[in-house]
C-alpha cells in the first residue's frame, strides 16, 4: 500500500501548473535585499524554494535584490552568502545580482513610455501622496500624466544622464489613478538618487523601485513561481502588469504564504540595527538574536532549523509560533550526536578525606547514555573535585537527595561518598565540603547491593579547566511584551548572564569553536565561535535540557 502524502497549497499549484503545460521546469528563487543580516523567517524562504525546486528537479537561483544603496553593504552580501550555505541551499552557477540587470531594466523602462504605458511626472513626494487619494477617495491624474511618448522619453534619458537634481523628477507607471488597490494608481518605476553602489559604482544615478524591479528579475531569470511572503498580495496585480506589459512570453507566477511569526521574538531589521547601534546586544550574531548568524554562533544546527520548519508547515493565512517549538528541534537533534561532558557552573570543592593523597585515577565514562555508539572515555579523578554548589546543603531540604552531612551519595560514574562536614566562611557561605569514600563502589555501584538515592557530576579539581559561561534568556522581557508605548524594545535585564569561574574536564580543550556538547544536567552548550580561545574557553548556552514544547 503506497503512502498518501499530503502537498501544501503552493506544491498544489505547481503540479496543476506541470499538468497543463505552463511549466516544463520549475525554477524558485530567494531574492534578500542586501540591508541586513538574514533571521529565522527567511530561513522559511530559503528552505521553501530551495526544497521545491529539488523536488521538481528544477533549478534554484539565489539573487541578491540590490536595487537600493542607501542601505547596501557588503557585509551583508557575505553574511546572506554564508547563511544561505549554511542552511544546505545549494545555489551551484545560479547565483545572481538585481544590479547585474540595470541596463535591461532600463530598456523594459524606454519600452514602457514608447508603448504610452509610462511617463515622467515632475511632482513633489507630497503632491505624489496627495494626487494619490486614500483608501476610500480615488486619486486624481497628475498634470504631467499626458506628455507624449516622445517627450517622456527625452526627460527619461535627460534623467539618466544625471541632467536633473535627486527627487526632481520620477517615472511612473500609467495604470488607474482610480484603481482599489492603491498600489495600481501609477506608481514609481524610477527615480534620481546619486548614490554609489556596491556592485556598479556610480553608473547609475536613476534606480528602479523594488516593485518594478522584482518581476523583471524573476522574468529574466525564467523564474517559474516566484514565492514571496502575504504582505506582497496586494502588490501581485502590479507585479502581473509589469511582467505582461514588458511582454514577456512566458510571465512568473507570483504565490504568496504566510510569514513566521514567532512569538516575544525581534526579528524586524530595524530593531535589531538599534540594539547593535546601541551596544545592548554584542552585534548582528549576538546568541540573544534570532538572526541565522546569531543562532548558528549559539550553537543551533541546519537540520534542527529544517526540522523546525518542517513542523511549522506552509500556509496561507498568519499565525505565531511559540519558540519552544524551535528549541524542541535543537535538542532533538542534538541529543544523540552530542556528547555528554561534565562542567560545574557554581563550583565549591569536595575534600575526599580518605581518598589516597596525591593519587588520580581514571574512570570510564559513557559519552552519550543514550548512545551506545559513540562509546566511553576516560575522566581523570581525584581526592579533590568541584561539585554544583546547590548540591549540598547545610540544612536539608524536604525530598532533597544529595549532599547534607550524614547522607550518601552517588559521585556520577565514579564512587559512593558520604558527607562528613563543611567549612563556611565569615559570610556563612560553604567554601569546601568534606567526605569519604567507599573504595569498593568504583564504577559508581556498591557489591554489597545497597543503593543511594542521589547521584551528582563532578569535575577533578586537579585537571580542570577554568571557562567562561554564558547563559541566554529571551532578549525580550515577555511579561511586558516585545515593545514599549514609544517603539523601543522591553529588554530583558537576564537575557545574559555571565559566569567567569566555571570548571569543565580537560577533555573540552581538544575541541573547536562551533562544537557543541550536552553539559550533564545542565542544558546544551557549544564553544563560541567569537571570544573562545584555546587559553580561554567561552561556552553559549544552546539550550535547557527542559522544554515546555510536546510535539504532536
Amino acid at each position: 500500500m503506497e503512502e498518501t502524502v499530503s502537498k501544501n497549497f503552493i506544491e498544489q499549484i505547481i503540479d496543476k501548473d506541470i499538468a497543463e503545460g505552463h511549466c516544463k521546469k520549475v525554477v524558485t528563487r530567494f531574492p534578500p535585499e542586501p540591508n541586513g543580516y538574514l533571521h529565522i523567517g527567511h530561513a522559511k524562504s530559503i528552505l521553501l524554494n530551495y526544497g521545491l525546486a529539488k523536488e521538481y528537479g528544477g533549478d534554484f537561483h539565489f539573487r541578491f535584490d540590490d536595487t537600493n544603496p542607501t542601505k547596501e553593504k557588503e557585509e551583508y552580501v557575505h553574511s546572506i552568502k554564508e547563511d544561505v550555505e549554511w542552511l544546505g541551499a545549494d545555489y551551484k552557477d545560479h547565483i545572481y545580482f538585481a544590479s547585474n540587470y540595470f541596463d535591461k531594466m532600463y530598456e523594459c523602462a524606454e519600452f514602457l513610455i514608447k508603448k504610452g504605458k509610462a511617463y515622467v511626472c515632475d511632482l513633489t513626494p507630497e503632491q505624489i501622496r496627495e494626487y494619490r487619494g486614500t483608501l476610500t477617495e480615488p486619486g486624481k491624474n497628475s498634470p504631467y500624466r499626458d506628455r507624449t511618448p516622445e517627450e517622456n522619453l527625452q526627460l527619461f534619458r535627460d534623467m539618466k544622464d544625471g541632467k536633473f537634481p535627486d527627487g526632481s523628477k520620477v517615472l511612473r507607471a500609467k495604470i488607474d489613478m482610480t484603481s482599489g488597490n492603491m498600489n495600481m494608481r501609477d506608481p514609481i518605476l524610477y527615480r534620481i538618487a546619486r548614490m554609489e553602489h556596491h556592485n556598479t559604482g556610480n553608473k547609475w544615478c536613476i534606480y528602479p523601485m523594488y516593485d518594478f524591479a522584482h518581476p523583471l528579475e524573476d522574468a529574466f531569470e525564467g523564474v517559474t513561481h516566484s514565492i514571496c511572503t502575504l504582505e506582497f498580495e496586494d502588490h501581485r496585480p502590479l507585479y502581473d502588469w509589469v511582467v505582461h506589459e514588458c511582454e514577456f512570453e512566458n510571465p512568473p507566477k507570483q504565490i504568496e504564504f504566510a510569514k513566521l511569526y514567532l512569538t516575544n521574538v525581534v526579528t524586524g531589521k530595524r530593531y535589531i540595527k538599534k540594539l547593535v547601534e546601541d551596544g545592548i546586544v554584542d552585534g548582528w550574531d549576538d546568541p540573544r538574536l534570532v538572526s541565522l548568524s546569531a543562532l548558528r554562533r549559539r550553537g543551533y544546527t541546519p537540520e534542527a532549523i529544517k526540522k523546525f520548519m518542517e513542523l511549522v508547515g506552509v500556509a496561507k493565512s498568519h499565525s505565531s509560533v511559540d519558540i519552544a517549538m524551535l528549541e524542541y528541534c535543537i535538542r532533538d537533534d542534538l541529543k544523540l550526536k552530542r556528547p555528554r561532558m561534565a562542567a560545574i557552573l557554581d563550583p565549591i570543592k569536595l575534600v575526599i578525606t580518605n581518598y589516597p593523597e596525591g593519587q588520580t585515577e581514571y574512570v570510564d565514562v559513557p559519552n552519550n547514555q543514550e548512545n551506545e555508539e559513540m562509546g566511553v572515555r576516560q575522566v581523570p579523578f581525584s581526592g579533590e573535585v568541584y561539585i554544583e554548589r546547590e548540591d549540598f546543603k547545610i540544612e536539608k531540604p524536604k525530598k532533597y537527595r544529595r549532599l547534607y552531612v550524614g547522607n550518601e551519595v552517588r559521585l556520577m560514574n565514579a564512587y559512593f561518598v558520604t558527607c562528613t562536614g563543611y567549612d563556611v566562611d565569615d559570610d556563612g557561605n560553604v567554601t569546601t565540603v568534606y567526605a569519604t569514600y567507599d573504595p569498593a563502589s568504583r564504577g559508581g555501584n556498591s557489591p554489597d547491593g545497597r543503593k543511594v538515592r542521589g547521584t551528582i557530576h563532578w569535575v577533578s579539581a586537579e585537571t580542570a579547566k577554568q571557562a567562561e559561561v554564558r547563559l541566554y534568556e529571551n532578549i525580550v522581557d515577555e511579561e511586558k511584551g516585545v515593545y514599549n508605548e514609544d517603539g523601543s524594545i522591553n529588554v530583558n535585564p537576564n537575557s545574559l548572564t555571565v559566569i567567569s569561574n566555571a570548571y569543565v574536564e580537560p577533555a573540552l580543550e581538544e575541541y573547536k569553536p562551533g562544537d557543541s556538547f550536552q553539559f550533564m544536567r545542565t542544558g546544551y552548550f557549544c564553544l563560541d565561535t567569537k571570544d573562545s580561545t584555546k587559553d580561554h574557553m567561552v561556552f553559549n548556552r544552546i539550550v535547557s535540557l527542559k522544554s515546555s514544547y510536546k510535539p504532536n
